[in-house]
């Protein structure tokens, strides 16, 4: 039953997500104002993390560890994301960085929610 605990990975995996998201989203603001900047986005959650994939198995960070996928260092890759461009070239939209911001915190909110429903269970199960 122990063995394979997949709700504790996705929910990490969605964790760490949502901080990379609100890391390029933070990026954005910054170079709002930089000539020729263009937002970088990441693709959405459900779209990079399949059962089974790569992104769903545990990583093996040392060639020491016994179990788990060579990776690079576990970061999604940035897309650029289209949008209107301003008379310098930038096309960072502070209202959509606010919604993305937003966005990213309450996906970071439910990978939370979820952890803490699987050791609720988990705790229940041990004491029955």
């Amino acid at each position: 039953m122990f063995e394979n605990l997949d709700l504790f990975r996705m929910s990490s995996a969605m964790a760490t997500h949502a901080g990379q998201k609100q890391a390029l989203t933070a990026q954005n603001v910054a170079n709002a104002d930089t000539p020729g900047y263009a937002a970088r986005d990441l693709l959405d959650f459900h779209e990079t993390f399949k059962p089974g994939s790569d992104a769903a198995q545990p990583k093996a960070t040392r060639a020491r560890h016994l179990h788990g996928v060579q990776s690079s260092d576990g970061t999604a890759a940035p897309i650029e994301r289209a949008g209107t461009e301003t008379p310098n070239g930038n096309t960072v939209s502070l209202e959509t960085e606010m919604l993305k911001s937003v966005s990213a915190k309450r996906q970071h909110d439910r990978a939370l929610a979820i952890y803490k429903t699987g050791l609720s269970v988990l705790r229940i199960t041990i004491r029955t």
